[in-house]
């Protein structure tokens, strides 16, 4: 038996938004102990007293969440400065919670200590979730280092924890304690199901060109031109925005990844930052999207999941989507999570963040990329 629960509250004090949420879990579970969590909340919330709520509802639990931009649920919808719980039940599928520390000084190492902790040695893991660290050091780096720790073999989705566009401190929960600079996962073994959808809504325009200088996150030509010349050759005098975002071909995989801009560029080398690195010599495009071309990346991303995955209904999703999308669509956001309910599933147990940086394979069954401004669906279920 799988079965999930999910608590929403939009209430501002934090010990009655967590004691709704806890109540609404509750009622669902009837009675049947969680075996693990998520847990999602805006950046205002007293982080402690949540944490400590659920922990004395729940002492056992293998909960990791994190701070947001936004949250969703099927409770509520979409919602800011929210607070979100999700629960998991099985007695077949073996849910186990792990933490790195000091993810900026060494990822390598915290990646290593997260999987430790968290591996089950008898099982062997279907899928690896986390909620990370978003401003101390290089996604990208991270998400190697997790691939390394869990031998390339895992399928690993999540979401980079943010903090309402401030763009200052991020923080990452771990059972009952708060954490920054840290990398909490959950690795889940058994008769696990799930598949995933990847879209958003931006297309490629114009010639594709080569990344011929490039430090992590920095590019600094294309084509062996200033990068800043690519950009002003497509859009114009107007710096760089994440409303053109790069599309960067990966290597071995159909389709592409999207780079953001960070509105950071230096006009006299022509080099321009993003919110994620870039390799060597890869294929890039500029790519642009209307607002309505990224509301229904939401839903095409839910069709995607459904399409793939490999039983009959799945019995929970989670959403992870850019907080780049929710600046962009402003007041229409709420959009996003109305057009998934539309794919004909409104009363699947859901929940979402908006990120600062999604995780996910770009398709079925291939290696997990870092992501900008992109919709991820993943369904889970029991075989």
């Amino acid at each position: 038996m799988f079965k999930v629960a999910i608590g929403h509250s939009n209430d501002f004090v934090s010990q009655t938004a967590i004691a709704d949420a806890i109540a609404q879990c509750q009622e669902t579970l009837a009675g049947i102990k969680p075996q693990a969590g998520i847990l999602l909340a805006g950046i205002e919330f007293d982080r402690e007293v949540i944490l400590q709520e659920v922990n004395q509802v729940f002492p056992d639990l293998a909960l990791i969440g994190g701070t947001t931009d936004g949250e969703i649920s099927s409770v509520l919808g979409f919602e800011q400065d929210s607070l979100v719980l999700m629960l998991f039940c099985s007695d077949r599928i073996q849910i186990r919670a792990g933490i790195g520390h000091n993810l900026s000084q060494d990822p390598q190492a915290a990646a290593k200590s997260a999987i430790a902790q968290a591996r089950c040695h008898t099982d062997e893991v279907a899928l690896c979730l986390t909620l990370p660290e978003s401003l101390t050091t290089s996604a990208v780096i991270v998400l190697d280092s997790l691939k390394t720790a869990l031998d390339n073999q895992t399928p690993i989705f999540g979401g980079l924890t943010a903090d309402g566009w401030q763009f200052q401190q991020t923080y990452q929960f771990f059972k009952n304690e708060v954490y920054s600079d840290a990398l909490p996962v959950l690795l889940f073994s058994g008769p696990l199901l799930f598949s995933h959808g990847v879209a958003s809504g931006w297309q490629p325009i114009g010639k594709p060109g080569r990344v011929t200088k490039v430090e992590h996150n920095v590019i600094y030509e294309i084509d062996n031109c200033p990068a800043i010349e690519f950009y002003h050759h497509y859009i114009g005098p107007r710096p760089p925005s994440s409303e053109y975002p790069l599309a960067v071909f990966a290597e071995g995989n159909e389709g592409f990844y999207l780079r953001a801009p960070s509105s950071t560029y230096d006009p006299e080398s022509g080099s321009v930052s993003f919110f994620g690195d870039i390799p060597l010599n890869a294929c890039v495009q500029i790519s642009e999207a209307g607002r309505d071309r990224i509301l229904s990346a939401s839903q095409a991303s839910m069709q995607q999941a459904l399409q793939h995955y490999p039983g009959h209904d799945p019995l929970a999703a989670l959403f992870f989507s850019c907080t780049s999308r929710r600046q962009l669509l402003g007041t229409r956001t709420q959009e996003e999570y109305q057009l998934v309910q539309q794919c004909g599933h409104q009363n699947l147990v859901s929940c979402g963040f908006y990120t600062n940086g999604e995780i996910a394979p770009l398709q079925q069954k291939s290696t997990s990329c870092f992501h900008n401004e992109t919709f991820i669906t993943l369904l889970l279920g029991e075989a």
